[in-house]
Protein backbone atom coordinates (compact mmCIF):
# COMPACT_ATOMS: atom_id res chain seq x y z
CA UNK A 1 0.00 0.00 0.00
CA UNK A 2 1.41 3.56 -0.85
CA UNK A 3 2.84 4.74 2.18
CA UNK A 4 0.94 8.40 2.15
CA UNK A 5 -2.21 6.21 2.38
CA UNK A 6 -0.89 4.67 5.51
CA UNK A 7 -0.03 7.34 7.57
CA UNK A 8 -3.23 6.72 9.74
CA UNK A 9 -1.63 6.94 13.24
CA UNK A 10 1.71 8.08 14.87
CA UNK A 11 3.29 5.76 14.87
CA UNK A 12 2.77 4.70 11.28
CA UNK A 13 3.67 8.38 9.94
CA UNK A 14 7.40 8.14 12.70
CA UNK A 15 7.86 4.78 11.04
CA UNK A 16 7.39 6.72 7.43
CA UNK A 17 9.53 9.81 8.27
CA UNK A 18 12.43 7.67 10.10
CA UNK A 19 12.65 5.65 6.53
CA UNK A 20 12.70 8.77 4.09
CA UNK A 21 15.42 10.87 6.85
CA UNK A 22 17.60 7.35 6.68
CA UNK A 23 17.74 7.62 2.96
CA UNK A 24 17.75 11.10 2.62
CA UNK A 25 20.80 11.31 5.39
CA UNK A 26 22.71 8.70 3.35
CA UNK A 27 21.70 9.93 -0.62
CA UNK A 28 20.53 13.40 -0.90
CA UNK A 29 20.32 12.87 -4.33
CA UNK A 30 17.39 10.54 -4.19
CA UNK A 31 13.77 11.98 -4.69
CA UNK A 32 10.77 10.64 -2.41
CA UNK A 33 7.39 9.58 -3.51
CA UNK A 34 4.95 7.96 -1.08
CA UNK A 35 2.58 7.16 -3.79
CA UNK A 36 4.48 4.70 -5.86
CA UNK A 37 1.23 2.92 -6.86
CA UNK A 38 -1.73 3.94 -9.04
CA UNK A 39 -4.56 3.82 -7.76
CA UNK A 40 -7.20 2.08 -9.65
CA UNK A 41 -8.64 -1.62 -8.90
CA UNK A 42 -6.08 -3.95 -10.66
CA UNK A 43 -3.31 -2.30 -8.17
CA UNK A 44 -5.92 -2.45 -4.56
CA UNK A 45 -6.30 -5.85 -5.77
CA UNK A 46 -2.45 -6.47 -4.67
CA UNK A 47 -2.72 -4.38 -1.42
CA UNK A 48 -1.40 -5.92 1.38
CA UNK A 49 -2.32 -4.11 4.50
CA UNK A 50 0.61 -5.18 6.43
CA UNK A 51 3.20 -3.14 4.00
CA UNK A 52 4.08 0.29 3.43
CA UNK A 53 5.54 1.58 -0.01
CA UNK A 54 7.54 3.94 -0.66
CA UNK A 55 10.09 5.01 -3.69
CA UNK A 56 12.85 6.67 -4.06
CA UNK A 57 13.61 8.40 -7.52
CA UNK A 58 17.28 9.76 -9.06
CA UNK A 59 17.75 12.35 -12.06
CA UNK A 60 17.94 9.52 -14.36
CA UNK A 61 19.50 6.22 -14.69
CA UNK A 62 22.38 5.62 -12.74
CA UNK A 63 25.68 4.00 -13.58
CA UNK A 64 26.52 3.80 -9.49
CA UNK A 65 22.90 2.50 -8.82
CA UNK A 66 22.31 0.24 -12.20
CA UNK A 67 18.83 1.81 -11.87
CA UNK A 68 16.10 4.29 -11.82
CA UNK A 69 14.33 4.18 -8.92
CA UNK A 70 14.09 2.26 -5.44
CA UNK A 71 10.73 0.68 -4.51
CA UNK A 72 11.24 -0.35 -0.83
CA UNK A 73 8.66 -1.79 0.54
CA UNK A 74 8.44 -1.99 4.55
CA UNK A 75 6.95 -4.84 6.50
CA UNK A 76 5.32 -4.55 9.37
CA UNK A 77 4.62 -7.21 12.12
CA UNK A 78 0.97 -6.02 12.94
CA UNK A 79 -0.82 -3.15 11.42
CA UNK A 80 -2.75 -2.31 14.61
CA UNK A 81 0.27 -2.04 16.49
CA UNK A 82 2.97 -1.24 13.78
CA UNK A 83 6.23 -2.84 14.33
CA UNK A 84 8.87 -2.80 11.51
CA UNK A 85 9.63 -6.85 11.11
CA UNK A 86 11.57 -6.43 7.61
CA UNK A 87 12.25 -4.81 4.34
CA UNK A 88 12.79 -5.13 0.67
CA UNK A 89 14.52 -2.81 -1.64
CA UNK A 90 14.28 -3.27 -4.79
CA UNK A 91 16.32 -1.11 -7.73
CA UNK A 92 14.22 -0.62 -10.42
CA UNK A 93 14.22 0.80 -14.69
CA UNK A 94 12.17 0.07 -17.10
CA UNK A 95 13.01 -3.10 -17.92
CA UNK A 96 11.97 -4.47 -14.29
CA UNK A 97 14.05 -5.38 -10.91
CA UNK A 98 17.87 -5.57 -11.64
CA UNK A 99 18.24 -6.05 -7.77
CA UNK A 100 17.11 -6.42 -4.66
CA UNK A 101 17.95 -6.72 -1.21
CA UNK A 102 16.17 -8.32 1.27
CA UNK A 103 16.38 -8.27 5.27
CA UNK A 104 15.79 -11.94 5.47
CA UNK A 105 18.58 -14.05 5.52
CA UNK A 106 21.90 -12.73 4.25
CA UNK A 107 20.59 -9.18 4.00
CA UNK A 108 23.02 -9.00 0.92
CA UNK A 109 22.39 -6.93 -2.96
CA UNK A 110 21.54 -9.27 -5.47
CA UNK A 111 20.47 -9.46 -8.92
CA UNK A 112 21.67 -8.84 -12.54
CA UNK A 113 23.30 -5.86 -11.99
CA UNK A 114 23.97 -4.71 -8.68
CA UNK A 115 24.75 -0.98 -7.67
CA UNK A 116 28.49 -0.10 -6.61
CA UNK A 117 29.72 -1.85 -3.06
CA UNK A 118 29.83 1.58 -1.28
CA UNK A 119 25.96 2.07 -2.34
CA UNK A 120 25.42 -1.29 -1.46
CA UNK A 121 27.50 -0.85 1.77
CA UNK A 122 25.33 2.61 2.37
CA UNK A 123 21.73 0.71 1.96
CA UNK A 124 22.37 -2.40 4.34
CA UNK A 125 23.49 0.24 6.53
CA UNK A 126 19.84 1.70 6.65
CA UNK A 127 18.84 -0.98 6.81
CA UNK A 128 20.71 -2.05 9.93
CA UNK A 129 19.26 1.50 11.58
CA UNK A 130 15.85 0.89 10.42
CA UNK A 131 15.42 -2.87 11.38
CA UNK A 132 17.59 -3.29 14.32
CA UNK A 133 16.31 -1.30 16.90
CA UNK A 134 13.90 -3.85 16.63
CA UNK A 135 13.32 -5.23 20.55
Amino acid sequence: MNAAEQARSVELAQLIASALNQFRQRFPELKPNLRPWRDDPQTRAFAEGSSLDLAFHLPGWSPRWQCRSLLVQLRLADAEQPRLMGMLISGMTFQGEQWRLATVGPWTVSGERVPDEAICDQLEQVCRDLVAPLP
